[in-house]
């Protein structure tokens, strides 16, 4: 298998890497880029549904909007099942854990609502049934597009494939609340191509999916990130030097981490209103560091690029480890260099006392940081967790140059609006 530099050494731009040097600078536990403790007490926005990846209305710029003073964030969600038989275990009692590792499988996206940036109210199924091509409906972005209250619902189709693909509709406000309209023709817009982007035929354990589109504030053209994996058959990437970085004497044993080959890929639109695009080589790869990148977005901030997306311990590759969290990365150009935040690329992590409180983390053009809660354990020795399902507290972090810091936290799913759009 080739090395980055080979691989795409005709390329517009070359990959940044993410290497294992930086890997090793990822600390637990620092307080400036550890999420604050989730209580066991906390609240559950639903006890109907569980949701998890939470993707606010926005603009192309980012902005967080609400509409007529309605906030509206979209959910990937699934029914709780407590008197399923299914999920009844030997004792006669619901098994929630069991339900809830099986929610991917019957994903859909929902809307909420809200007057407050919190407190949210469910709206219900943005599509409706059988209008996605495909079984689940996993994460992606619903955009806003014009004073009309039309929004542009980016997401990943999955199962058969993976493909990205958008579905257009039109949101309405009335005194009472919020409701989606339309949302009935899916628009397939590409899958990976097995030269810069994994596919299932390469790699079952592939992942390519995580729309998210924006305006480039320098160059004005729509482009839009998205999680893959570097195309090659499973087990023939080539871990070098340049992926393995500046390593000190006892670290330049990589393992099996030519298993682990997650990449931040980004497209750019050939036409205004993103139904055609064309796939670009990767703006970061992690050959030999980590499997996934998940929901890549970005922050731009004071002439700079911040690129952010999640991760998770059991996908770092041999030898290297971090929180479950999110990660980040700052160019000065969109096609980069990009190098790690905070030497390392750690931004947000879990507590090592609660490894899987939240996830799914989303930072916003103000600073605010969203995420789910996944489970919080109930007893000092970590074996009683409690199933989360709901939103996490809002965390603050403040970005300075190559740092970033958690400077504040706020209440459960606090989402504020940055900009207000009256309708017309």
């Amino acid at each position: 298998m080739k090395s980055n530099t080979e691989k795409f050494g005709k390329a517009p731009h070359q990959p940044s890497l993410w290497t294992r040097a930086d890997a090793l600078k990822v600390h637990a536990d620092d307080p400036t880029t550890t999420q604050p403790l989730v209580s066991a007490d906390f609240p559950v926005l639903s006890n109907e549904v569980f949701i998890w990846d939470t993707m606010p209305l926005r603009d192309l710029d980012g902005n967080i909007t609400s509409v007529d003073g309605w906030s509206v964030i979209f959910t990937l969600t699934a029914d709780r099942h407590p008197n399923d038989p299914e999920y009844i275990d030997e004792n006669g009692n619901y098994d929630i854990t069991r339900d809830w590792n099986d929610r991917h499988g019957r994903a859909k996206m929902y809307y909420w609502f809200s007057r407050t940036g919190k407190d949210w109210k469910l709206g219900g199924r943005v599509m409706a049934e059988g209008v996605s091509p495909t079984a689940r409906e996993w994460a992606g972005t619903p955009i806003l597009l014009n004073e009309q209250g039309d929004v542009d619902l980016y997401y990943t189709a999955v199962t058969p494939g993976a493909t990205i693909v958008k579905v257009r509709g039109r949101v309405v406000t009335t005194e009472h609340g919020v409701s989606m309209v339309g949302f009935e023709k899916v628009k397939p817009l590409f899958e990976a191509d097995g030269k810069m982007y994994q596919t299932e035929a390469q790699n079952p354990f592939w992942g390519f999916r995580d729309p998210w589109p924006f305006r480039d504030p320098n160059d004005g053209k729509l482009y839009m990130l998205f999680e893959g994996n570097v195309a090659g058959e499973r087990g023939s990437h080539k871990v070098g030097k340049a992926e393995i970085g500046d390593v000190p004497p006892g670290y330049e044993d990589v393992g099996n981490s030519r298993f682990q080959t997650a990449c931040v890929g980004i497209a750019v639109a050939r036409d205004e209103d993103g139904d055609d695009w064309e796939m670009l080589p990767p703006l970061l790869t992690a050959v030999g560091v980590n499997d996934q990148t998940e929901r890549p977005h970005f922050v731009f901030q004071d002439g700079k690029y911040y690129l952010f997306t999640i991760s998770h311990t059991f996908t770092y590759a041999d030898g290297v480890t971090g929180p479950d969290g999110v990660y980040g990365f700052v160019a000065d150009s969109l096609f980069g260099p990009y190098v790690p935040l905070n030497g390392s690329g750690l931004v947000l992590g879990n507590p090592s006392s609660q490894p899987f409180q939240t996830y799914s983390h989303c930072v916003m053009p103000n600073g605010l940081v969203t995420s789910f809660i996944d489970s919080v354990p109930t007893d000092e020795s970590g074996t009683q967790i409690r199933i989360g399902g709901t939103e996490a507290p809002t965390v603050e972090i403040r970005i300075k140059g190559q740092q970033t810091f958690v400077v504040a936290e706020y209440d459960y799913g606090y989402i504020p609006p940055m900009l207000d759009v009256t309708l017309k």
